[in-house]
Order: structure tokens, then sequence, then C-alpha cells
């Protein structure tokens, strides 16, 4: 079993633990949520965060957001991304900055280009794919337990 999966308070019929992501892709997600699609636009129905609302006071808001942004790549980090995945993590955040500085095209492209969620993704994909195995395993499990209690039921009925 990968060090990564964490048991969760929920456990099925056998006594095992189910499992979740790590508390780092956790803490990513959340912050990436807040930064990029805390808030929907009324009447547009768009999504912003505060990178979008906080970025438009002009060199400061952009640099707060840039911090915030590097979190995120600094949990990548603590979950064991690999350097490229890492590098392009940093990429997509100093883009998202430099952004910043164009005036409104910035901030109007800022709002359709998701550099925390993008940064996230890259995250999960990678974890899911490190844990490919377990992932399938559990599924599985779930699935036979899932059909079992089908059964049980059905024939609770008749």
């Amino acid at each position: 079993m990968n060090d990564d999966l964490e048991p969760t308070n929920q456990s099925d019929t056998q006594g095992d633990a189910a499992f979740r992501a790590p508390d780092a892709l956790l803490k990513a997600q959340e912050l990436a949520n807040l930064l990029d699609s805390a808030v929907k636009i009324p009447f547009i129905g768009i999504r912003v965060g505060l990178d979008f609302l906080v970025g438009l006071i002009p060199i400061i808001g952009d640099s707060i957001m840039l911090l915030s942004s590097f979190r995120i790549v600094y949990l990548g980090h603590k979950l064991g991304l690999p350097d490229a995945l890492k590098y392009k993590m940093v990429r997509n955040a100093l883009f998202d900055y430099l952004l910043g500085f164009v005036p409104i095209l910035g901030d109007i492209v800022d709002i359709f280009f998701k550099a925390n969620q993008r940064n996230v993704r890259i995250m999960e994909q990678w974890w899911v794919s490190e844990n490919k195995a377990e992932i399938d395993a559990m599924q599985a499990k779930m699935l036979k337990q899932w059909e079992a209690q089908q059964l049980a039921d059905k024939s609770q009925d008749s």
C-alpha cells in the first residue's frame, strides 16, 4: 500500500478502511477553488476567485496572488511531484502573474485562465497515476460490496 493513501473514518463491512487523497492535495484543491472560483458574478454566471478580485489592485494584488499560487506549488512539492511537473506549475503561476501587468485585457484573461485549478489538475493526474493500482483495487472491492448489497436487498424484497 502506498504511504500517500490515508485512511478515512469510514470503514466497510470487512473492517478495512477506505482511502482518500492525501491532505496536501486536498488543501491545494481548497486553495485553488478559493483563488479561482469562490464567487459567482451575478447575472453573468462566471465564477471568479480572490486571484481575480485582489489582482485588480495593480502590482501588489498580483504579487500577493503569486505567493498564494506558489503555496499550491509547495503543496505539490510536499506531495512528491516530479520536478518537471513543478516547473510546469511555476510556469502557469508566472504566466498568470504576468497577465496582471496588462491593463484591462490581463484582468479579462485572468477570469478564464485559472492557473491554480490547472496546477491542481496536474497534481491530481499525477497522484492518480501513481496510485492507480490501489485505487482500482479499492474500486473493485466497493463494487463487489455494492453488488452483494443489491443481491441481499433483492432477496429481501422477494
